[in-house]
């Protein structure tokens, strides 16, 4: 199964880089299977170091801010415990991993990691169907490069619904802030075409 959740890895100057990333587990997570895109900090930052952290958290307004790359926003971070690298503080688990292998033969690499070390800082909330609309509306943004936009727009159109229906104010505030990135990444778009 994919488990969409976010990834905290070590750039080349010592700093954290934070992404959203769905790897590949079974229930037991403790293995990985990501798979990012080659031009991707996550991907150069796992190439070198081959450590990182993967984090389950239920905050969708933290994965909007990630995905829309909110100025100034830096989320607290401790250091993780067995691998040089970072947890969040605001997530539910974390799981810190090492590459066991790297297959960059396609643009999508599959990066294999083994789970040496996790935690838990807090319950799971629990399911929120407007969580899941902001989890895909965010998905969505990340691929506003690739897919077409009319795709895009009738999909966030459906995915309102539940915002309007189930969302408390994060909720609210995540899935506003990831259409307005969406809205200004398609204007983006058009005029590069």
């Amino acid at each position: 199964m994919i488990l969409e959740g976010v990834v905290t890895t070590i750039d080349e100057k010592g700093d954290c880089h934070i992404a959203p990333m769905g790897p590949i587990t079974d229930t037991s997570i403790t293995q990985l299977l990501l798979r990012p895109y080659q031009t991707s900090t996550t991907y150069q930052n796992l190439k070198r170091t081959r450590s990182g952290v993967f984090h389950i958290t239920d905050d969708v307004l933290l994965i909007a801010k990630l995905i829309t790359k909110e100025a100034g926003f830096h989320p607290e971070i401790i250091p993780a415990k067995k691998i040089e690298g970072n947890v969040l503080t605001n997530c539910c688990r974390w799981y810190e991993f090492k590459v066991d292998s790297i297959n960059d033969e396609s643009e999508r690499t599959e990066i294999k990691a083994n789970v040496v070390h996790s935690g838990k800082i807090r319950d799971f909330l629990g399911f929120n169907r407007a969580k899941h609309s902001v989890i895909e509306a965010a998905i969505l943004a990340s691929r506003v490069h690739i897919l077409p936009e009319n795709e895009i727009l009738n999909q966030l159109e459906q995915l309102k619904e539940p915002v309007q229906k189930t969302a408390g104010d994060q909720e609210k505030e995540a899935f506003d802030l990831v259409v307005q990135f969406v809205n200004e990444q398609l204007k983006l778009k058009v005029r590069d075409e």
